[in-house]
């Protein structure tokens, strides 16, 4: 086993993301089922992504009666601006004899939100996602007879107040937090030793496609994986999306597509290429200068400038769409103000490009929704995805 410590400098320390820790509380758990006379302060997790097996503490693990174990570890995140830090993750893993299909994440492993899990408001199916199930199928299994099942519930005792101050609910995530991640490195993302990380990620995938595309955070990277863009073609960019336009440039990128929250994409419609909160914002003003140039009612300008979100305006702009009230009888808003900002994400960002190097990159850009439904895509934007999408192994038909 090589141990890994996660480090960027002597001034700026990574950790490790919520589903290595819930994963961490299952496996000790289950190893508890299984020798619960065991002295168990630590795990071997293996992370999967990135391929390396690491030690994670376990505060305190217990048999809660017969073929039924409890343990509990408490998040690290680094040194991120993260509200998790410090919180305790249960997990009560118990011998079965059925798993519940809906549940079930490989034929032996059932896998179950418990309070503070959020869910999806459309679906009430609970928000752990892709690489989370695959850390718990990696890293139990191993320790599963092949007849043998278990259920395993997460639980966060802080997670239903925490979601309260995140962004999870304007992605119809509701009462508690999600399993989200793609690796489990958590980075700080603000510092320049994580730009420095996304730019040498960028040089490699570069060195293998001259297509790729850019996602601000989790979010974006998973529905990008769900639309089956491979991920060697996906690069992660959190705010820094200037420089990393002119790093990818420098790499001889042929073609770029956005793939982003509209509430985050559209600063780039405004000339805002770092995209954090704190540096710019004009979300709004944005917003609302697209609807009126292309002829949409005073009243409903200020209705939209009122918003306290973009989506809230999106909103708005949809019921719209579906009434002809006394503002407006014109019912495809949402698609003429949205294919506006998107054709000029794509004007911008090029400029932009252009303005720093000599390099001509096509960019492309599709915007998406709390519910990561597509809003719209430009035009580059939709020719760029079917090339990507249609040249991936994954997804060509079989003979």
């Amino acid at each position: 086993m090589e141990q890994f410590k996660p480090m960027m400098s002597d001034t700026s320390r990574s950790g490790y993301t919520l589903p290595v820790f819930a994963c961490a509380s299952a496996v000790a758990a289950l190893q508890h089922l299984r020798q619960p006379d065991a002295d168990r302060t630590e795990v071997e997790i293996n992370l999967v992504k990135p391929a390396q097996t690491v030690k994670i503490g376990i505060e305190q693990v217990a048999l809660l009666q017969p073929g039924m174990a409890l343990a509990i570890s408490r998040s690290d995140p680094g040194d991120n601006l993260d509200l998790t830090r410090n919180t305790p993750i249960w997990a009560m893993v118990e011998w079965v004899e059925q798993l519940d299909p809906a549940e079930a994440i490989h034929p032996q492993i059932g896998l179950r939100g418990g309070e503070g899990i959020g869910y999806h408001r459309s679906s009430g199916q609970a928000a752990i996602y892709r690489y989370a199930q695959q850390l718990f199928h990696q890293n139990l299994t191993p320790d599963l007879t092949s007849n043998e099942k278990i259920q395993v519930t997460i639980i966060l005792p802080e997670g239903r107040q925490l979601a309260q101050r995140t962004s999870n609910e304007a992605f119809g995530v509701v009462e508690g937090l999600s399993l989200l991640g793609t690796t489990g490195i958590s980075q700080p993302l603000s510092s320049p030793q994580q730009l420095e990380i996304y730019q040498a990620e960028l040089k490699s995938k570069a060195s293998h496609s001259k297509n790729l595309v850019f996602c601000w955070g989790e979010n974006g990277l998973d529905l990008a994986q769900t639309l089956g863009i491979p991920v060697e073609q996906t690069v992660k960019t959190a705010n820094w999306l200037g420089p990393m336009l002119v790093s990818a440039a420098i790499a001889g990128v042929e073609s770029i597509l956005l793939l982003g929250y509209h509430g985050k994409l559209i600063k780039l419609a405004g000339g805002i290429f770092h995209t954090h909160h704190h540096l710019a914002d004009g979300r709004l003003e944005i917003l609302t200068a697209h609807c009126a140039v292309l002829g949409l009612p005073t009243q409903a300008l200020k209705i939209i400038l009122s918003c306290e979100t973009t989506e809230a305006a999106l909103d708005y702009l949809q019921k719209l769409d579906k009434t002809s009230g006394n503002l407006t009888s014109d019912p495809h808003w949402v698609p003429q103000v949205y294919q506006a900002i998107a054709a000029k994400i794509d004007q911008r960002t090029a400029a932009y490009i252009r303005q720093y190097s000599s390099q001509i990159i096509q960019v492309g850009s599709v915007l998406f929704d709390r519910r990561r439904q597509i809003i719209i895509k430009s035009k580059i934007g939709e020719q760029l995805l079917s090339k990507i999408c249609n040249a991936s192994p994954n997804n060509r038909p079989s003979s």
